[in-house]
């Protein structure tokens, strides 16, 4: 491979005006790290971090790939310019980084030499470009995506681009091509069958792809998901797996002996949880393996002896890396001292170094090498400096709490003070409640952007709790599933008994309360305002308010058959009994309401429905839509708004 011989820059860090206390602007200034990618012999490491870019008309979030020795030394940003790169992987021989970029304002594939210079187009796509994969023997690289509609723009010019809802679905199938010879070569396509193709992956001997498909990319699809085997060189395919479950994440052993993949426990259900299954190539055969520990296991890769399968979960706060044996039980490969991990931790092609984020909530999120050998992990090494030079204004301390519900079981949660708190006064408290209802609030860092500016809700004298109610995940499938056709009931209360445990610490004022969520966390803060009127102000972002109308207006309609037993006409009483607009009558509370205009998941509909309401009934509200926004905001500025609406709203009502 070519040596890493000129790596001698070294990014630099923001140092412009420190503010003195944290601020939703500053906050911003922190950028994400992910794709944490170790080259095959685990000499080098390549990684993202993206930027909030807010310059005049632009505001966009900007991505760009970085490199360095395994050991941190040699940093130097590998990609430059206004249009993002991401998706680093390295061809086999080590010496190039392969990466997707719409630098064309299409996503097209580019590699670019570890030595530096300029990238190479690999591909000319016209159409939708999914995921992208070289093969082992890196003579080949393999892509999703759908083909060009050559008529489309000519449809919306003529005024004759209807719609018919179901029909025609922009499917990505599965594609070839090689990368030796003249750039860029022709695509082949691999799959003649209409479904769309999700994850895949490629064979140790370059000669098969594994790959997990559906229907169409709808998201109310991605539970119907099988898996297909497709022979590259005659693009035959067969399905390897198709049961009423949801296969996916399919990974080959090293040995070419298997392949693993996951597949929901009982049916097509999210709430069912999640198993890794075996797939004996020779035999077609298949066979769970030991239950992990969440039942919600994300997968990595296998050992290099290919005797284990790594994969990362979430446990209570923290994120933690497991390895299962093909004959035994599973066991802790990883666990974070402090803090937690990213999921989207990547093993190197020999087996023999792991790429990975870690952030606590005192530090920023960095990409960071752990060693493997001998079955063991070992000690992670820092290799960027995404966020080490930017100031950090003093933190209020992060501390896990617990505390019984109302009907005895332990719920736990994150609690943040003020920097400097003295036992001897009591903080205004802002419960934050989590999206899913199957989130988690992790140890992650609580400076950076994000929907609510927990950092600078502590500098300005808040107490913030963020629980861990029942339906979270990171804490077992029956707890998980335990607001199945109940949520506002226990899940509710276990919220409530965390607020009440804060005030007996002595540390939350209640004269002073605040509730806030985004989506499931939306909803939890509907809910609680129509069921009580001891917080002062609430901020409902993305939330549901009327469960009959959001199951036949979102894109995935099945949760809701999934956690409330059917449909609203099969269970009337359940719709109803957790829907916020039917007790919208009893809410007092000053509301604050922030919803994406392009919101699928939760149409901004709901929110109009509780808007409408509390300006009827005389309450105290505001409402902010965002354009072009889907379920959650996408541009900087917008996320930039929602943290300064957030905290307006509560220094408005809670000073």
């Amino acid at each position: 491979m070519r040596h890493l011989s000129i790596l001698l820059v070294v990014v630099a860090g923001y140092a412009a005006d420190p503010p003195a206390a944290w601020t939703p602007a500053h906050q911003m200034k922190f950028k994400n790290v992910g794709d944490v990618t170790p080259s095959p012999d685990g000499k080098l490491v390549a990684w993202t971090q993206t930027a909030a870019v807010m310059e005049g008309e632009k505001s966009e979030f900007r991505t760009h790939i970085f490199l360095a020795r395994a050991d941190g030394s040699g940093r130097v940003q590998l990609t430059r310019g206004e249009k993002s790169a991401a998706s680093p992987q390295f061809s086999p021989d080590g010496g190039f980084v392969l990466f997707a970029s719409d630098r064309t304002g299409k996503r097209n594939l580019y590699r670019i030499a570890v030595a530096g210079g300029e990238a190479e187009q690999l591909t000319d796509w016209k159409g939708a470009l999914g995921g992208f994969q070289v093969s082992p023997d890196g003579r080949q690289i393999a892509f999703t995506g759908a083909e060009e509609d050559k008529d489309e723009e000519k449809r919306k010019k003529e005024k004759n681009d209807f719609k018919v809802i179901d029909a025609n679905p922009r499917n990505h199938t599965l594609w070839a091509m090689p990368l030796e010879g003249e750039m860029p070569g022709t695509p082949r396509r691999l799959v003649a069958a209409t479904y769309h193709v999700g994850s895949f992956t490629w064979s140790p001997d370059s000669r098969h792809i594994a790959c997990e498909h559906r229907p169409t990319p709808e998201a109310d699809d991605a539970r119907r998901s099988d898996i297909a085997e497709v022979e590259v060189a005659s693009a035959a395919a067969r399905e390897l797996v198709a049961t009423p479950a949801g296969e996916s994440q399919p990974r080959y052993s090293p040995d070419g002996r298997y392949l693993a993949f996951t597949r929901t426990l009982e049916g097509a259900r999210r709430i069912d949880g999640v198993q890794i299954v075996l797939f004996t190539r020779a035999d077609g055969k298949t066979r769970p393996l030991a239950p992990t520990p969440d039942e919600s296991p994300f997968l990595m890769d296998w050992t290099a002896d290919s005797t284990r399968i790594l994969f990362s979960e979430p446990r209570g706060v923290r994120t933690v890396l497991y390895a299962v044996a093909v004959d035994g039980p599973v066991g802790p490969l990883f666990t974070p001292r402090r803090g937690t991990l990213g999921m989207g931790s990547r093993l190197n092609r020999a087996g023999t170094h792991l790429g990975l984020t870690m952030q606590t909530t005192e530090d920023p999120v960095e990409a960071y090498v752990v060693g493997l050998a001998s079955g063991g992990a070992g000690a992670p090494v820092r290799v960027s400096e995404a966020n080490t030079a930017l100031t950090r204004p003093p933190l209020g301390k992060t501390e896990l709490i617990r505390w019984k519900s109302k009907d005895g079981l332990e719920i736990e949660g994150l609690l943040t003070y003020p920097p400097g708190y003295e036992t001897t006064r009591k903080a205004p408290l802002i419960l934050n409640i989590h999206g899913g209802p199957a989130g988690v609030f992790g140890e992650s860092f609580i400076g950076g952007p994000g929907l609510y500016p927990i950092a600078t809700f502590a500098a300005k004298g808040y107490a913030v709790l963020r629980p861990n109610p029942r339906g979270s995940s990171g804490y077992g499938l029956k707890f998980r599933k335990a607001v199945a056709q109940d949520w506002g009931g226990l899940d509710f209360q276990d919220l409530m008994a965390g607020v009440d445990r804060v005030v007996a610490l002595g540390v939350a004022d209640p004269a002073r309360l605040a509730v806030m969520g985004w989506s499931y966390g939306g909803y939890m803060t509907a809910w609680t305002v129509t069921q009580t009127t001891r917080f002062k102000a609430a901020a409902m972002g993305a939330g549901i308010t009327n469960h009959v109308s959001m199951y036949g207006t979102q894109d995935i309609p099945s949760v809701y058959e999934d956690y409330f037993g059917g449909t609203p006409w099969e269970q009337p009483a359940v719709y109803a009994k957790s829907s916020p607009m039917n007790f919208i009558a009893g809410a007092k509370t000053p509301t604050l309401i922030l919803h994406g205009e392009q919101d699928a998941r939760v149409p901004i509909g709901q929110a109009f429905e509780f808007y409408r309401a509390l300006k009827k009934l005389g309450v105290e509200t505001k409402m902010v839509t965002y354009p072009r926004t889907p379920h959650g905001p996408n541009e900087p500025k917008f996320t930039l708004h929602v943290m300064e609406q957030n905290l307006e709203w509560v220094e408005k009502h809670l000073r």
